[in-house]
């Protein structure tokens, strides 16, 4: 039994105390404990060596004394485990070679045997949760197809997109085979870290953005909904978090997936996306991360201001607090404790 279940049952819509607060990229490079791990090896490294991953997914729940804690990992670990070289170089950014641009190159990408490519990972989740002890619930996450996509076609990070945008457009056959492809490894490598002992999913679709509502109604949603339906077939109890970066106009559409929860940006009002929604789903989020850089009496300030949007809690309503995307590298710890600190105080007045 979990001593604190306020996440999962905030992502469940159960009444709780107050509300539950985690930050994206919680186990980072923001924390000095994090860098002192860091010094000795590099990213990927970092990634495939479980105690060293399960110490950095530890961290923000001993320092920080956040929620939950999410396994430290990379959404791009999905491309490496299907044939795909990934270097993650923190300064210089991320390269995938050979990039994926014709039907040779999808088919010479395999469907990897999970427990054999991406095996450090569930080990990672199993050390973690014996670590944890039960203290707070353990997120297990992928990255969706549309965004892994984007990264395959690339070959890296992109302004326009330009490579993923001309096989959308000139070959959309071949695009939705390679995000079929992609869809199932990410589908049975969710499934497989429940399997292994998380206890929430989330999806992230970091490039959500790049796509028109139409080109994402085609081109992304149905693939999340394929997982998403898969875990909850299998795991009908384990929430699933659907986190389309900044798709604050299709918000429906996302919730119509089957989610349990869903991350929203910090330019989305929490009021509007709440009476949009009509507490079909559990609001995560949203504050700005640049807020962190700020006082921390404009850090309570402003995360008052999202408490008090969202409003009183009913019986079928739920909100986690997070960032609206992840914490930045050059914040003071302390401001997120500051966040934290008063999330847990203040929320109680709206349960």
């Amino acid at each position: 039994m979990l001593k604190n279940d306020l996440f999962l049952r905030a992502l469940k819509r159960q009444p709780v105390p107050r509300t539950p607060i985690w930050v994206m990229r919680q186990a980072g490079r923001y924390l000095p404990e994090y860098r002192a791990v860091r010094e000795k090896t590099d990213f990927l490294t970092l990634c495939k060596t479980p105690e060293l991953a399960t110490e950095v997914t530890i961290q923000p729940v001993d320092i920080i004394g956040v929620d939950a804690a999410i396994i430290f990992s990379d959404i791009l670990v999905v491309n490496e485990a299907m044939g795909m070289n990934v270097e993650i170089i923190e300064s210089k950014g991320i390269r995938l070679t050979p990039p994926i641009r014709s039907q040779v190159d999808i088919d010479r990408l395999i469907i990897p045997d999970i427990n054999e490519k991406l095996g450090y990972v569930l080990d990672a989740i199993r050390m973690t949760k014996r670590e944890l002890d039960n203290r707070v619930p353990l997120i297990g996450f992928s990255g969706a197809a549309w965004t892994l996509f984007t990264y395959a076609v690339e070959g890296g990070g992109s302004k326009n997109y330009a490579f993923a945008k001309k096989m959308m457009y000139r070959e959309p056959k071949m695009a939705h085979m390679l995000l079929s492809k992609i869809s199932s490894v990410i589908t049975e490598y969710l499934l497989m870290q429940i399997d292994a002992g998380a206890d929430a999913v989330q999806i992230f679709d970091s490039w959500a953005s790049a796509l028109s509502e139409d080109d994402y109604r085609e081109f992304a949603l149905p693939y999340i909904k394929e997982s998403v339906q898969a875990v909850k077939t299998k795991y009908p109890d384990t929430p699933v978090i659907v986190f389309s970066k900044d798709c604050n106009t299709i918000l429906s559409d996302i919730a119509d997936t089957g989610c349990d929860a869903m991350g929203l940006g910090w330019n989305m009002d929490i009021a509007k996306a709440r009476a949009e929604l009509k507490d079909r789903v559990t609001l995560q989020g949203n504050m700005d991360p640049t807020v962190l850089y700020g006082t921390h009496d404009k850090i309570r300030a402003e995360a008052a201001k999202i408490l008090e949007r969202f409003g009183k809690h009913t019986e079928a309503s739920g909100h986690v607090f997070n960032l609206g995307h992840g914490i930045l590298p050059d914040v003071d710890p302390a401001n997120l404790k500051c966040l934290v600190d008063f999330v847990k105080e203040e929320s109680t007045k709206y349960h």
